[in-house]
């Protein structure tokens, strides 16, 4: 499996032949949108930096609602959650995604670091997180390091945070890191994992590049 990521929220997942994208942005956040063929899109709420789905050739198959879906034998599971701000009263949805084996789980724009017994139960061990630390509409770096440390993922993988050219006023990755109590890694282009490859005590964090 290979994970890129785009900046934002936006991430490209390729296992084999198939891709699935969550949350495509548009040129308003200030970076360069995504243009690839996906399969399977999610989009984890209506704002248009999670939402740009006319950037994605290959007419994908959208999942942008709560739910249970099984396509290209990916079963995602969509659970509703909150946010705050300007948005309140709109809907963000966590995806789960058990995809060959591995689980991975792409918290979207979550509002709360004290997540329901519920919510644990439902997102389970993943072997790679995804999860938001810039603050603004979405978790800062604390509430992030406190999710994570409820989690307990093998592999986090910070996104939503500064980057060269946005538009948000986000924190940087470094301060995640702090709170998370680990030294930033090197940046990578991309990770490429087998779930044997993936760490049985701890947590890794991985931080990536975005691609261009």
């Amino acid at each position: 499996m290979v994970i890129t990521y785009y900046g934002l929220s936006c991430f490209k997942i390729q296992n084999g032949e198939t891709v699935l994208v969550v949350d495509p942005f548009v040129k308003e956040s200030g970076l360069t949108p995504p243009r690839f063929q996906a399969q399977v899109l999610l989009s984890t709420n209506s704002d248009p930096n999670h939402a740009n789905i006319e950037a994605i050739a290959g007419d994908p198959f959208v999942i942008n609602t709560p739910g249970e879906f099984e396509v290209q034998n990916i079963f995602i599971q969509g659970l509703p959650s909150g946010r705050k701000g300007k948005d309140a009263g709109e809907t963000n949805t966590i995806y789960v995604i058990d995809w060959d084996g591995m689980r991975l789980c792409h918290l979207g724009n979550i509002t709360k670091s004290d997540l329901s017994e519920e919510l644990k139960e439902s997102i389970g061990t993943p072997d790679i997180l995804f999860v938001p630390v810039g603050g603004g509409d979405t978790l800062d770096p604390e509430e992030a390091a406190v999710v994570t440390n409820q989690i307990e993922p093998r592999v986090t993988i910070p996104m939503r945070y500064k980057l060269p050219g946005i538009k948000l006023s986000l924190a940087s990755v470094e301060q995640f890191a702090t709170e998370l109590g680990s030294e930033k890694p090197g940046a990578e282009e991309k990770f490429t994992f087998k779930k044997k490859d993936l760490p049985q005590d701890g947590t890794r964090l991985v931080v990536l590049t975005p691609a261009r």
